[in-house]
Formats: structure tokens, C-alpha cells, sequence
């Protein structure tokens, strides 16, 4: 029994990982008897663990009890790698002051958008993405526009799989989706009006660096106001280029 845990196979650290695992952007607040139903780990073990992990100040309490990801663990993420980021915050900036609406940029992690950087007002409209949060590629701006620039074997199994339809207005038919994917590589940006949260629209183009999509950067508006979309869509070429061409020049010669 790895780890001398009485579970066969699972080590201690594989447990405590998966306590770290339990939380996630819809569930950033659990209970113990949470924990350890998304876990998978016995409530005994995840009691003794989740106090070690308080104890480190990986794991906080709020105030009625509950857990969540401590600030240990966000003072250990600041040193992960963020050149992208840091390299493409400006423009996010300025992209935001031009537009006044939500700015953020992702990448693409396995089948899904991760948000690494956003930048938003008070007046924006609010958005279901947030920083370090995954939504799937094919119902959001930034995540088409990637999709859009995957190889074809990689779009032709992503559209194999049963889709997500977070409203009405999602498209998951993989031929609708192939010819809208189609359209986004040969205009260099993607649309989007309601498929991923009632209310908003979207346009993102890609952060192309040698040919491949390594980012893109979006930009969300209620869709009150969709007829104004396609004024940001010079806007936000303009940011895209811009990044790719600093993150090119950052990179060793």
C-alpha cells in the first residue's frame, strides 16, 4: 500500500493532491463531507489531512466553517511562470481603456480555455470567466479562436465528443462548428452571441507566434449592444498582433 495509506494505490500526497483537486472555480468553498465525496478519499483520512493542509495554510476556514484554497498555495502560484501573462497585461490594459468592456486572455489547457489574465471595470457586464478559471473551447470567443487554429486531428476529436450547451444558443452540431471554425481561421477572429452565458456576446482573435495560436485575447459586451461588436474587432487584432510580436521579441535569440 503506497505511502503506508490503508488505501491500495494511493499514496499520501496523491490524497492530499486530491483534496487540493476537490476545489475548483464552481466550487471554491466545500465542507469536509464535500471534500470528501469529490475526493474520493474516506472522511477519517480527509479529516486528518485536510488539518494538515490548515496547518499549513494551504486549506482556510471562512467564516460559517467551510474550506478553501489557502493563501500558501497563491503565494507558491505567484513564482509559476507568467511571461505570457506579464508580456501581454499592457495591451490587455490598453485594449480595455479602448473598449471600456471586459478583457481577458487564455490558453488552451487539454479540452478546455484556461483564463490566465483579465481586466474589467465596474460597468462591465459580468462574465462567468474569471482568472485561473476553464470554460469549454466551443461556446466561448477565445476558445473558438483557438480551436480554430488546432491542428485537424484535434478539432476532429474534440467535435466527436458530446458537446456542452450551456444555453439555446450554444452550437454543438460538428458540422455547423467545423464551418464556423473555418470561418475564424480565415477572418482571424471568432463570434459569439449568448453560447456561453445569456446576456453577453464576445469576439477574440488569436495570439499567433510561428504559426501556432499560443493565447488569444477576447473581449465580452452585453448583448444589448451586439450590433457594436464588430467595432472591436480592429481593436482587438490590433492587441493580438501586438502581443505576439513582444512575446516573440522577449523570447532568447
Amino acid at each position: 500500500m503506497a505511502g503506508g495509506s490503508r488505501e491500495p494505490g494511493r499514496s499520501v500526497t496523491s490524497k492530499a493532491l486530491a483534496i487540493l483537486g476537490a476545489f475548483d472555480a464552481g466550487h471554491p468553498q466545500l465542507s469536509l463531507a464535500d471534500i470528501a465525496r469529490r475526493s474520493g478519499i474516506a472522511m477519517t483520512t480527509a479529516h486528518r489531512l485536510v488539518g494538515e493542509l490548515e496547518a499549513w495554510q494551504a486549506l482556510s476556514r471562512t467564516a460559517d466553517g467551510r474550506l478553501r484554497i489557502g493563501l500558501r498555495l497563491w503565494e507558491l502560484g505567484q513564482l509559476a511562470p507568467s511571461g505570457l501573462q506579464d508580456i501581454a497585461h499592457p495591451w490587455l490594459q490598453e485594449l480595455f481603456g479602448d473598449t471600456g468592456e471586459n478583457v481577458h486572455l487564455a490558453v488552451r489547457d487539454g479540452l478546455e480555455v484556461l483564463y490566465v489574465d483579465k481586466v474589467h471595470g465596474r460597468r462591465a457586464v459580468p462574465i462567468v470567466s474569471r482568472t485561473g478559471g476553464r470554460l469549454p473551447m466551443h461556446p466561448t470567443g477565445v476558445g473558438k479562436a483557438l480551436l480554430a487554429h488546432e491542428p485537424e486531428w484535434f478539432v476532429s476529436s474534440y467535435l466527436a465528443r458530446e458537446l456542452e450547451r450551456p444555453t439555446p444558443h450554444t452550437i454543438t452540431e460538428p458540422g455547423r462548428l467545423t464551418r464556423e471554425l473555418a470561418s475564424v481561421r480565415a477572418q482571424g477572429y471568432a463570434l459569439t452571441f449568448e453560447e456561453m452565458t445569456l446576456g453577453s456576446c464576445s469576439a477574440a482573435a488569436p495570439v499567433v507566434v510561428d504559426g501556432r495560436a499560443v493565447a488569444a485575447v477576447g473581449v465580452v459586451m452585453s448583448s444589448r449592444r451586439a450590433r457594436e461588436l464588430r467595432r472591436l474587432v480592429e481593436p482587438l487584432l490590433t492587441a493580438a498582433a501586438q502581443i505576439a510580436h513582444a512575446y516573440t521579441e522577449s523570447r532568447p535569440a
